[in-house]
C-alpha cells in the first residue's frame, strides 16, 4: 500500500483504520480486536486512529489490552487525540462538555493514553477540536514539549479551520503535520470553503473522518448518488463504498480516509478503493450528483 509522508519521522498508510466505534462491537475481546488488526495489516493498512474520548474514554484501554503481549505495536502507527472533556467515564463529574487545551491537561491526557494503551510513545497526537479559550502560546509550548520528550513523534489537529491552525502554528517550533476533518462525497464543503486548499497549499496531507458520511451515503434520500457510485463500481468489480473512498483518493491534496467498521469482512475490502480508476469527468459526475445540480 502507498505511504504518505507527514514528516521526516512519520509516514502513514494511504488508508487509516478508525477506532471510533470499537466499543460498540458486541465482541471486544483482545483476540477479536487482534483479528481486525490482522485484516488491516494484510492489506498494508498500518495507521490506527484513536481518541481519548472514544467509547466514553474506554476505547484506548480496550485497544491496549489487545496489543499487550504481542508484536503488533511495532507494525502500526497509533494516532490519538485529546482536549474534549465530556461528562462521561473518567470525566463524569464535569458540569458541562468543554475543551481543555491547557498544558496541564494535554500532558496528563498523553500520559493517560500511554498508560491505557501500554505503549511508550504516540506516533501522532491531534488536538481533537479547536478551543475558543485556547492560549496558543501555552498549547503550542505543550505540544513542542511532548515532541522533544519523545512521548509524541508528531502533532497535528482535528476539525481546525485554517485560522485556528495558523494561530496555533504561530506559537510552535514543531510543524503541525495534518488536520483531520470531516470530508466525504456528501460532506464536500471543505473542497470549496478553503479548508482543503489551505492544506494543499501548505503540503500538509489531510485525514478525512467519516469518508462514507457515517453511513448516511446509503440512506434512501441519497439513492441517485448511490446508484451512480454502484454503476461506476460494478464496471470495476467493487462496491459503491469503494468508489466513494476512491473519489477522495483521486484528489491531489493527499487525503487519507479514516475507515471505521467492526465487520472483519468489510475491513478485508477496505483496500478495494485503491484499485478504482476515476478520471476527471467521472470525478465531476460524482460531484455533480452530490451537489444535486451541475457545477456553475
Amino acid at each position: 500500500m502507498q505511504r504518505v509522508k507527514l514528516s521526516p519521522q512519520l509516514e502513514l498508510s494511504r488508508l487509516a483504520y478508525g477506532k471510533w466505534r470499537l466499543t460498540d462491537d458486541q465482541n471486544i475481546s483482545a483476540e477479536h480486536i487482534r483479528n481486525k488488526l490482522g485484516a488491516c495489516l494484510d492489506q498494508g493498512i498500518t495507521t490506527i486512529d484513536q481518541a481519548d474520548i472514544y467509547g466514553g474514554y474506554q476505547s484506548e484501554e480496550v485497544f491496549g489490552n489487545a496489543l499487550h503481549g504481542t508484536a503488533l505495536r511495532n507494525q502500526i502507527e497509533i494516532v490519538t487525540k485529546c482536549d474534549i472533556i465530556a461528562p462521561v467515564g473518567r470525566h463524569q463529574k464535569a458540569r458541562v462538555k468543554y475543551y481543555d487545551t491547557s498544558r496541564a491537561h494535554i500532558l496528563s491526557s498523553v500520559d493517560h493514553s500511554l498508560r491505557l494503551m501500554a505503549i511508550d510513545h504516540i506516533d501522532l497526537l491531534l488536538l481533537h477540536r479547536p478551543d475558543p479559550l485556547m492560549n496558543h502560546f501555552e498549547t503550542g509550548a505543550a505540544l513542542d514539549e511532548l515532541v522533544v520528550s519523545g512521548k509524541v513523534r508528531a502533532v497535528g489537529t482535528s476539525n481546525f479551520r485554517p485560522h485556528d491552525w495558523q494561530l496555533l502554528q504561530s506559537a510552535m517550533k514543531t510543524q503541525l503535520v495534518t488536520n483531520q476533518i470531516e470530508l466525504s462525497v456528501m460532506a464536500h464543503h471543505p473542497l470549496t470553503n478553503g479548508d482543503v486548499a489551505f492544506h494543499q497549499m501548505n503540503a500538509t496531507p489531510i485525514m478525512a473522518w467519516s469518508p462514507l458520511a457515517g453511513g448516511a451515503l446509503f440512506a434512501t434520500e441519497n439513492q441517485t448518488l448511490l446508484n451512480l457510485l454502484s454503476r461506476i463500481g460494478s464496471k470495476q468489480g467493487v462496491d459503491a463504498a469503494a468508489v466513494a473512498v476512491a473519489w477522495l483518493l483521486a484528489h491531489p491534496a493527499q487525503i487519507i480516509p479514516v475507515m471505521g467498521t467492526n465487520s472483519i469482512a468489510r475491513i478485508k475490502s477496505l483496500s478495494d478503493a485503491l484499485s478504482v480508476s476515476i478520471d476527471r469527468q467521472t470525478w465531476y459526475e460524482i460531484y455533480t450528483a452530490a451537489l444535486g445540480q451541475e457545477v456553475p
